[in-house]
């Protein structure tokens, strides 16, 4: 066999087998776009159609809406798009036609159930919890949370059309927050030391977002008291 066609013959198999590995190694985070570049540099439009991410089976994810014009979850293969109406009203609507300028996301298909502790009621309290049991795990990762919260806030950016930005305070134009009480909810979460204003806020290893379990309200987590001993906690399983 000339040397070329052998060369080329071990390129493809080489890339096969790497194509194969990163199929079975499903579980690794996918981060597109980046926080900072939409804060401060005004990149808003879409980096990633999320029709486009092929493998949609267990797939987990979260970002903002392109243009930032809403939130966006992926919660096991189903995604959700939420829009602000008006300062007490939201749209939540199922569909995979969205863009967004910052996304992370990944196919878990497995996970570890533990009870959370009651003490754990608070956003710092749970980033304190999830760094000390974490501390020998896979990190970045993906974690859940299901229970009744008994107060939660939640936004939804809503960045006025033609809008240019160049700064956090900037990109936060026209926010609109939101209030639940006693509430069944299923959070999605992301927790990593190492993306700081990329894929969380400069102040925090956490980025979530929060859907009702009536799906009529989503949006980016951004305070909560949880209702004591009715969480648990999900953990992707190695």
């Amino acid at each position: 066999m000339p040397f070329k066609a052998l060369f080329i013959g071990l390129v493809g198999l080489l890339l096969s087998s790497y194509h194969s590995f990163c199929q079975q190694s499903n579980s690794s985070i996918q981060i597109v776009g980046a926080m900072k570049n939409v804060m401060w540099k005004g990149q808003l439009y879409g980096t990633l159609d999320l029709d486009t991410i092929s493998n949609k089976h267990h797939l987990f994810g979260l970002g903002p809406v392109e243009f930032l014009t809403g939130e966006l979850l992926i919660i096991d293969g189903k995604a959700y798009k939420s829009s602000v109406l008006t300062d007490s009203t939201m749209q939540v609507e199922e569909t995979f036609q969205a863009k967004a300028p910052f996304f992370g996301y990944a196919n878990i298909n497995s996970w570890s159930e533990q009870d959370l502790p009651d003490h754990i009621r608070t956003i710092s309290q749970l980033e304190s919890f999830l760094e000390k049991i974490t501390k020998k795990s896979n990190r970045p990762f993906f974690f859940q949370l299901k229970g009744r919260i008994e107060k939660a806030q939640i936004h939804v950016v809503n960045l006025p059309k033609g809008s240019t930005v160049s700064s956090p305070e900037e990109a936060h134009q026209g926010q609109t927050n939101y209030f639940l009480t006693n509430e069944e909810v299923d959070i999605l979460g992301f927790f990593s030391t190492e993306h700081k204003a990329i894929f969380t806020h400069h102040d925090t290893y956490l980025h979530m977002h929060l859907i009702t379990s009536d799906k009529q309200k989503m949006g980016h987590l951004d305070d909560f008291l949880f209702r004591e001993g009715t969480f648990k906690l999900y953990l992707p399983t190695p």
